[in-house]
């Protein structure tokens, strides 16, 4: 019995030095970690809403699983005009610029011919701030009042971007290029990054200024980012519709370059924070404004995201977009050119990025009833060249919400949980949360209702829409995703509280209550 016992100790023992060596190791190299950490904080500024851009890989955040998810495919078979190819997975035309040779760079793009825009990528580019004109970003609006829509908005230099390349041995069946010679000729920017109606398309700039370099070129990096980096340029920044399009386009380009985790993002624009950053990082590993890095930063792997105007929420509001939500399970089962479930994936997306539930249906608790969320439009300082008013599209928005709360309190046949949802003083995630609770949104036409992207699949819509604001977006965008929607039209901007509250009834009603 002594031997066993003085044996089990002895293994005991070891086991114990054996624990203490790893800790050693473990705190040691956390130290020598951190300490790298620091330097490069010294060595590259950050103000207090930025997130460090080059982690270990593993900090790369990993994809959700979300339900309405279906493969992205570089399939040629994709329709024209079909509604893959409006919703993004019809980017197959593939456009080799720089074949990838041995360890050297490469650079290719991918044309939708139903979109009219392309993503492209890139390995071994290198981004010069110094060769781009713009203001810093990342500031605090307050600090920047007054500031011209001008200033934040890109100017590129020759060079401004380059990608390493073998400038002696030039492309399969095309001349020579010399160095410092375009990437990208006019006839293929005009192809395939056509001007359209946009007045300064800052991503066609930007990718007719890439450069092939040499090596040698890349010997003044500042450092290296090794994870998959999205290049975005933003126009309406502040405004939650124009900034749903860009996380749209940046979440498309994520899926058709087949990256797989989330990328972190860059900022090539000089615009000031805002709240909707929020999403940025939650729907990304990072982001960071290009005027941020202290000098010329490489990426191992860049993809340049196409501009928020390019794609179908903004394009769809032509009107020929002939595209109706379905659940995922039945496209996979049953393909169909006239329904998707892309604007969906998206939604649950979101929510997912915030942590919050992505089951397909909503589940309602036995006797918590329903919630119906009253989006209201508050007056909030939006951006630099902003008055802090809001244009008002309800005049007696007070009225109405007030009538309705009464309304709610009195209602007998199920409880209804009436929400005030003032946007403008919640979070993010808050505001996410609440469009993923509500039974019924209700509000006038502004673009806080472009949350009803996340709103879950038996959501009911209904738009007060006065006679000045007559726009297609939200009927669109519950077209796209499948759900009831409801307009009351105004001949101006008032709105018969009783009208409000009778269509309402119906709409509870039609709920089972």
């Amino acid at each position: 019995m002594n031997k066993k016992t003085s044996k089990l100790i002895k293994i005991l023992l070891s086991l114990f030095a054996l624990n203490l060596f790893s800790l050693y190791l473990y705190f040691s190299h956390s130290h020598s970690h951190s300490q790298h950490h620091n330097q490069n904080q010294d060595r590259l500024p950050f103000t207090e809403t930025h997130f460090q851009l080059h982690p270990p890989h593993h900090f790369s955040k990993a994809w959700p699983i979300i339900p309405s998810y279906l493969p992205w495919s570089q399939n040629p078979n994709v329709g024209y005009r079909s509604c893959e190819a409006f919703f993004g997975n019809g980017f197959s035309t593939h456009l080799d610029l720089l074949p990838a040779a041995g360890s050297g760079g490469w650079f290719r793009c991918y044309y939708s011919e139903t979109l009219g825009s392309s993503i492209c990528e890139g390995g071994k580019v290198k981004m010069d701030n110094q060769k781009i004109k713009m203001s810093r970003g990342g500031e605090k609006l307050e600090g920047v009042m007054g500031r011209a829509d001008e200033e934040e908005l890109p100017t590129f230099q020759n060079g401004a971007f380059q990608v390493e390349g073998d400038v002696k041995s030039g492309f399969k069946g095309r001349r020579r290029k010399r160095e410092g010679e375009n990437l990208m000729s006019d006839e293929f920017i005009d192809k395939y990054v056509p001007q359209a109606d946009i007045l300064k398309h800052t991503m066609r700039e930007l990718l007719g200024t890439i450069r092939i370099a040499d090596a040698k070129e890349f010997d003044d990096c500042d450092q290296w980012v090794e994870e998959p980096t999205l290049l975005v340029t933003r126009y309406e920044y502040a405004n939650l519709f124009h900034t749903m399009t860009d996380w749209y386009n940046a979440y498309i380009s994520s899926r058709v370059t087949g990256l797989p985790n989330r990328p972190h993002v860059v900022f090539v624009d000089g615009h000031c924070t805002t709240q909707l950053e929020e999403t940025w990082d939650a729907l990304f590993s990072s982001f960071r404004y290009a005027k941020n890095f202290s000098g010329p930063v490489c990426f191992r792997h860049a993809i340049f995201s196409p501009l928020g105007y390019e794609n179908v929420l903004f394009k769809g509001l032509r009107g020929d977009v002939d595209c109706h939500g379905a659940t995922a399970h039945d496209l996979w089962q049953n393909p169909d050119d006239k329904k998707t479930a892309r604007l969906s994936e998206f939604g649950e997306m979101i929510r997912a990025a915030f942590g919050l539930q992505v089951n397909r249906h909503r589940t309602e608790k036995p006797g918590s009833g329903h919630n119906v969320l009253f989006v209201r439009r508050e007056d909030y300082l939006a951006h630099p060249r902003h008055g802090g008013k809001v244009e008002s599209r309800l005049s007696n928005e007070q009225e109405v919400f007030d009538s309705l709360q009464s309304w709610a309190s009195n209602y007998l046949d199920c409880k209804i949980n009436l929400v005030n949802g003032l946007f403008a003083h919640m979070t993010m995630k808050e505001q996410v949360r609440a469009i993923q609770d509500a039974s019924v949104i209700i509000g006038a036409h502004g673009a806080g209702l472009t949350h009803i992207v996340s709103a879950t699949a038996k959501t009911v819509i209904l738009e007060i829409v006065s006679s000045q604001f007559r726009r297609p977006h939200f009927e669109y965008i519950s077209k796209w995703k499948g759900l009831e929607y409801h307009a009351i039209y105004l001949d101006g901007s008032y709105a018969k509280p009783t009208d409000v509250i009778d269509k309402l009834s119906h709409i509870i009603r039609n709920l089972g209550c």
